[in-house]
């Protein structure tokens, strides 16, 4: 099979694979790996697992280690130390400890397969320490539990494991070494990891802004690409030259960038090739997989994949409750923890690379890890099924949390239920206390939580995303609901909780730019707010005025884009202080409530024929509150309420036709 030939399989089965998992909702990662298998020497043989592409898919290796290395922030640290390095620093030494233990235990006293010295025993109790980022993260963002109990104790643990990965790809290589050389081997690879480490985090972050200032000063994103793969790059060879990881060396360059102003834009830059190269890099490891495994070693398989699943389960679930969580939240760390990571890939190549694990052991140990992370989206699907089982403590803490906001909220009705105490709901919150409007807002910060009650706010500790955290905030006796953060997910499953136990409630949501708008009107959104384009509307603004365009019109300007997109805010509604001589024959909006007994009730809109009279129908509110484009055949129905817009004389006559037909 030629180059080019080659190339193409890889593509193919690159995408066939993501678009399969993409349609199933997982991971991307899971595709890479399965696509691997089937075109890898042990399923399909389309092709061969070859030095030059294992060489390549190191690369992909590099890039994320960079990546993680641009993340790393020690402020970000520094306020997450006590699930850093407390619990993430007890989890990895412990789960290591106990796997060292009982990999020797077995291979003492059961032999054959499992027949090791303590070099590959501590090697493969790093390989399972590890747990999946790319998968964890993704499927809390999507559940909206990032900021929750569990979820803070997850993210610290995933923090300090990809902290552990660098002295874990130091530490391999020298296990590798002749036991004769084993310690000087240790001592030696440690003494050039301080020393280099050392020279380029001292002098090396001056170099690095100095350089990329001096590279972006030329203007040229061609420039600036070629120069970040150089350093990426050179530093990664630097390392591998001292005998060192590529790895490690592209951690470190990711660590220099992250002290300069460039993180982000280097971030977006290198993005792609992180994403292609990694990808590749897990295809050749489900090339490695030998499927015939799965049926020939089904029982020692299922032993790998079942034995390190309850094993880190128990050590996260014990090690969290020490730490002060819940039983209930401690399980579901443990739970969204049990898995293998893509570090443990990472790390399980190279400890085959050096020679430390026989392939007797090593297909069924990968085998075992890519089952687990095929598991992991229903480990963590069913997570909170599993908790009520288990823990009956759970739903009793739950219920106390559901007490504690339905308390707060008990003696108010005819408020705003506020989704997000951010920033942007906290705004929100004062301009409704300045017109004397109560509100409840649900916040799952509990440091933003218990400043903001201290300081006399209605906020409570709540997922806003569960539909029992709004009831006890007073869902049906609400006036309004306000979705203040930017996650879509949650703010979907805010809607549907909405509009299936209170659906004359109006929501409004918060979002970055339109990309859901469609989606989240859909799915019984009154009104949808993109900062995208409210920021481009004042820039708009404030750019017109400054070329000397009159200000009145400015405004008119900036009214009618407003117009086209928010169907709430198309003209304006008239009280009795408009009615002054220069606005009292203007356009205005009024609204039409369809009693019953009401003439035109049954009948088509457009039936009506109301633009005749100048009068044109903006929106259509339904009587269960669901909003509607005002189409010619949509049928009326008592309760349907119509927002109407033309002038004075006009509307009378509209509202008559509605009413007396």
């Amino acid at each position: 099979m030629t180059s080019l030939e080659l190339t193409l399989l890889y593509l193919l089965a690159a995408v066939l694979g993501v678009v399969g998992c993409r349609s199933l909702k997982l991971p991307p990662m899971l595709g890479y790996l399965i696509a691997g298998v089937l075109i890898g020497p042990h399923a399909l043989a389309l092709a061969q697992n070859s030095e030059g592409v294992r060489h390549l898919g190191e690369f992909g290796v590099v890039f994320l280690m960079f990546a993680i290395g641009l993340e790393f922030s020690l402020p970000k640290l520094r306020a997450m130390r006590k699930q850093v390095f407390g619990l993430g620093l007890m989890q990895v030494v412990l789960t290591m400890a106990v796997v060292s233990g009982l990999a020797l235990v077995l291979s003492r006293w059961a032999g054959g397969v499992w027949d090791m010295g303590w070099q590959t025993a501590l090697a493969l109790s790093g390989v399972l320490a590890m747990s999946s980022t790319a998968i964890v993260v993704k499927l809390m963002a999507e559940r909206a539990e990032l900021e929750s109990e569990h979820g803070r104790r997850v993210m610290g643990i995933l923090l300090f494991q990809d902290l552990a990965v660098v002295p874990l790809l130091i530490l391999i290589p020298a296990l590798g070494s002749a036991s004769e050389h084993l310690l000087p081997a240790l001592g030696w690879a440690l003494i050039k990891a301080v020393v280099l480490v050392g020279l380029l985090l001292t002098g090396g972050q001056r170099f690095m802004r100095w350089w990329l200032t001096l590279v972006a000063r030329r203007k040229s994103e061609e420039l600036f690409m070629l120069n970040l793969l150089l350093i990426t790059l050179g530093l990664a060879w630097l390392t591998e030259l001292a005998g060192l990881s590529l790895a490690l060396g592209a951690f470190i360059a990711g660590v220099l960038v992250s002290e300069t102003e460039y993180r982000h834009q280097v971030g977006t830059d290198i993005r792609p090739f992180h994403d292609v190269l990694l990808g590749l890099f897990f295809i050749t490891i489900g090339m490695m997989l030998d499927w015939h495994i799965l049926i020939e070693q089904w029982a020692l398989v299922l032993l790998l994949l079942v034995a390190p699943l309850l094993l880190k389960l128990g050590i996260i679930l014990l090690l969290a409750r020490s730490m002060g969580a819940t039983t209930g939240v401690a399980l579901r760390t443990g739970l969204f923890l049990a898995q293998a990571g893509e570090f443990g890939f990472v790390l399980l190549s190279l400890t085959q690379q050096s020679g430390l694990i026989r392939p007797a052991l090593m297909n069924p140990i990968l085998a075992a890890m890519v089952l687990s992370m095929l598991a992991t989206p229903f480990l963590i699907q069913y997570s909170n099924w599993i908790v009520m089982k288990l823990v009956a403590s759970d739903w009793l803490q739950q219920s106390l949390q559901m007490t504690t906001i339905a308390r707060k909220s008990i003696g108010t009705s005819g408020h705003v239920v506020i989704c997000g105490f951010g920033r942007c709901g906290q705004n929100l919150a004062r301009m409704l206390e300045h017109e004397g409007i109560p509100y409840m807002a649900l916040d799952l910060d509990p440091d933003r939580v218990r400043q903001a009650a201290a300081a006399g706010h209605s906020v409570v500790y709540g997922d806003a995303s569960r539909l029992q955290a709004l009831m006890a905030a007073g869902l049906v006796r609400a006036r309004a609901v306000a979705v203040t953060y930017l996650d879509i997910q949650s703010s979907l499953k805010v809607l549907a909780n909405t509009r299936a136990h209170a659906p004359q409630i109006p929501v409004v949501v918060r979002t970055q730019d339109d990309l859901h708008l469609d989606k989240l009107r859909n799915a019984g959104a009154t009104e949808v707010v993109p900062e995208a384009i409210e920021g481009s509307l004042m820039l708009a603004s404030h750019a017109l005025a400054l070329v000397g365009v009159p200000m009145r019109r400015v405004l008119r300007l900036v009214q009618d884009q407003r117009d086209a997109r928010y169907n709430l805010l198309r003209g304006y509604f008239h009280g009795a202080d408009d009615d002054t001589a220069n606005e009292i024959d203007q356009e205005r909006m009024t609204t039409v409530t369809l009693p019953p007994g009401a003439a035109t009730v049954g009948q088509a809109l457009g039936q009506l024929a109301l633009h005749a009279m100048g009068v044109k129908v903006v929106n259509l509110r339904h009587s269960n509150g669901r909003m509607s484009a005002p189409l010619d055949e949509i049928a009326l129905a008592v309760g349907d309420t119509l927002v109407l817009s033309g002038h004075p004389a006009a509307l009378a006559l509209a509202e008559d036709r509605l009413l007396r037909g």
